[in-house]
Parts: structure tokens; sequence; C-alpha cells
């Protein structure tokens, strides 16, 4: 009996099948249509759906397995890198051998793009692609969940209450402790949800989470077969800055910010669609877990993270205007900011896409830049 069988990633056999349903599932050619041209699906809605599923089909004609399907995701990965970034680089995958698997607890900034370029990286490294948490709340739509677990996600239950979730959780740690035994790589995030503020903190629970699956060992000694490795991901333009903005302002100002299945889709396709610039993936070094404390081994992670971030002349852009502009008061700051060295290219390209943020948005905007080299100065002050 498969105790799996409801959240992790579909198997070889079942690629074909799901495919094939998702083709006729009218809903997801719609949106994929929609995806393509908004205009021409309110326009010719008919016409458009049919050239979408015949060109779908087309595209996914060889893929019978998980491999196939993910050789078809790394062909459009490698164009989305030529066609919105200026780049895709890494540090720190010299220091891991392939063959010995590990949690990638990483900082989350974009849905789809974070689990995805650390997962090419590490294919082009020569090491076993990921398998990929992604929370249920992103999954109201099933053709949504469909199409994460063909590409070897997993499903964290986050919108459960009570002895449910705790169940929920159990099962999902021991899953992690399973695939990891079975050399198999994961990807979770630090913490539910994308940081809209540009603050990276890990959810102890989360650390918590990671032990359950070996309850009778201790937390330290649970985590540490884990073999966890913090990740940071940094864009040198987030693709949903203003999006993040938003929300934010519409939580300061109501109290709360209602999510749509719709938002979330139009979120994924901002990020796999918009400009990024610059993208870096900082592989930083396997925790030492020796602490029973799980806030501890929390803070143990965003030290790296924090640290490994790689700040980009748009982060210090954005702490010079608020600096200027009297949102922030700090000698230290400025120092930071006065000291980089100004690429004109990427100053350039943040001053006119800042000048296109609405009044009420501008300062949220640009506190999710400026945050990175806060917490860095906040870090490295702590650390003295």
């Amino acid at each position: 009996m498969d105790k799996f069988s409801h959240i992790r990633p579909y198997r070889d056999h079942e690629i074909r099948p799901v495919l094939e349903q998702l083709l006729e599932d009218r809903e997801f050619i719609d949106s994929m249509a929609a995806f393509a041209s908004r205009r021409l699906a309110r326009w010719i809605p008919g016409l458009l759906r049919n050239l979408t599923r015949r060109r779908l089909r087309r595209w996914i004609e060889s893929v019978h397995d998980v491999q196939s399907m993910q050789e078809v995701v790394e062909f459009y990965m490698n164009r989305s890198i030529r066609t919105t970034t200026w780049g895709l680089s890494q540090d720190g995958l010299e220091k891991f051998q392939p063959g010995k698997a590990h949690v990638f607890v990483s900082n989350h900034r974009d849905i789809v793009m974070d689990p995805a370029f650390t997962n090419l990286l590490l294919h082009r490294a020569g090491f076993s692609t990921l398998q990929i948490g992604v929370g249920d709340n992103l999954l109201k739509k099933p053709f949504v969940a469909d199409l994460m677990r063909l590409n070897k996600s997993f499903i964290v239950h986050r919108s459960l209450k009570g002895r449910e979730l705790l169940l929920a959780l159990q099962l999902l740690s021991e899953y992690i402790h399973h695939c990891v035994e079975d050399s198999e790589n994961v990807w979770i995030a630090q913490r539910e949800g994308r940081a809209k503020d540009g603050i990276d903190r890990t959810d102890p629970a989360l650390v918590k989470m990671l032990a359950m699956g070996k309850r009778k060992l201790p937390l330290y000694e649970s985590l540490a077969g884990l073999h966890i490795v913090p990740v940071a991901i940094s864009y040198e333009f987030d693709p949903c800055d203003e999006f993040k903005a938003r929300e934010l302002h519409e939580v300061r100002t109501t109290g709360s910010f209602t999510r749509t299945a719709a938002g979330d889709l139009r979120h994924i396709a901002a990020g796999m669609t918009r400009f990024k610039g610059r993208v870096h993936v900082a592989f930083g070094e396997e925790l030492r877990c020796e602490n029973e404390d799980a806030e501890a081994v929390a803070a143990a992670v965003d030290r790296q993270i924090i640290r490994n971030y790689r700040l980009y002349e748009t982060n210090y852009r954005a702490l010079e205007i608020l600096l200027d502009e009297g949102e922030l008061n700090s000698p230290a700051l400025r120092q930071a900011a006065a000291g980089r060295n100004v690429d004109i290219r990427s100053r350039d390209l943040f001053d006119r896409r800042l000048a296109r943020v609405e009044g009420e948005l501008r300062k949220l905007y640009l506190f999710g830049y400026a945050n990175p080299v806060i917490s860095r100065y906040e870090c490295e002050a702590g650390a003295n």
C-alpha cells in the first residue's frame, strides 16, 4: 500500500494518463489559452482553445515518463533564462558530491521559479533533480496540482486544522525522510508563502515538521539525517515586485488579503515570463544539527541565507532612495549604500520601473528591495 500516494509526485506509469486527462480538461486548456493571449481568449475562445490543445499535444507527444517530462521542462527553462534574465549563476555546489541527498531549505521569492532554477543548476552539475514541496494553498485548481506533481512536486498540506493537520505534517515529514533515504534531493521553502517584504526568515515550525519523521530520535539527530543545506536565491528584479507591494498594502489598509486561484495563476505566469535581470542561487554549508531548540536551528538557517544572498544594484539603489527620503536614518546603512560599485544599467532600469509604481505602493516596493541589505547589516552587526 502506497501511503504517500495522495501527496507524492506522479510516477513513470502515471505520467501519460495524467497528461491525456489534462488535454481534455477545458478549464486547463482555457487557462493555457489565456496565458498565451488574454485578448484572443476573449474574442475567439473556441478557436484559440482548439489551437492551444493541438499545440500542447505537440509539445508533450514525446513525454511518457518522469525523465522525458523533465526534459520538456528543461527546454523551456533554458529558453526562459535566455529571454527573461541577464544570466543564471550559482556558487557552493562544488562542496557536494553526487549520490548524497540533501534537503535544501530555501528562501522563497517566486512560486515556481525558485525551485525551478535550483533544480536546473543541480541537474547541470550532475546531481539528481529535486522533489519539490508545494503548498496546497496554490492547488485550488485540480489541474494545477496535476501540473506540479508531473514535475516531481509533492503536496504540503497547510489548509487543514487540528488533528488532521498534525497527521498530514507527520506524513509529510516521513515522506521527506523517505526521499533522502532513497537518495532523492528535496527542496522546501523556509516558511509558508513568499517573502513579500524581502525579509527572509525560517519558521521554527518547519524545523519541527522536518524532525517529526523520526519521532523516536532527538530533534537534532532526526534533522542530521536529512543533511539540510540552506539555499539563498536572489533576483536582481523581482518579477512580482509590484504584486507583492500591493498585497502588503491591502493587508495594512484593510487587515487582510484575499487570495484567489486566478490571482495565484497570474503570479505564476508573471514569475515565468517577466524580466528578472541576473538570478543567483547560493548553496550554503550542510547544517550542523547539534541543538534541540527549533528556533536556534531556524536562526542558523537564516544566517546562512542572509550572508549568502547576492545583493545587486537594485537593492542598494532602493536603500539609497529610502535614506534620501528620510524613511531610514542610519549612517552605517548610508555608508553601505555609498560604498557599492554602481551598475548604471541596473540603476537606470530600476528607476524606470519605480517611476511606474503607484504612490501608495512606493515605500513598500522600495523596502522589498532594500530589506536584504538591511538584514545583511543586522546579521553582521549581531556577529560582532
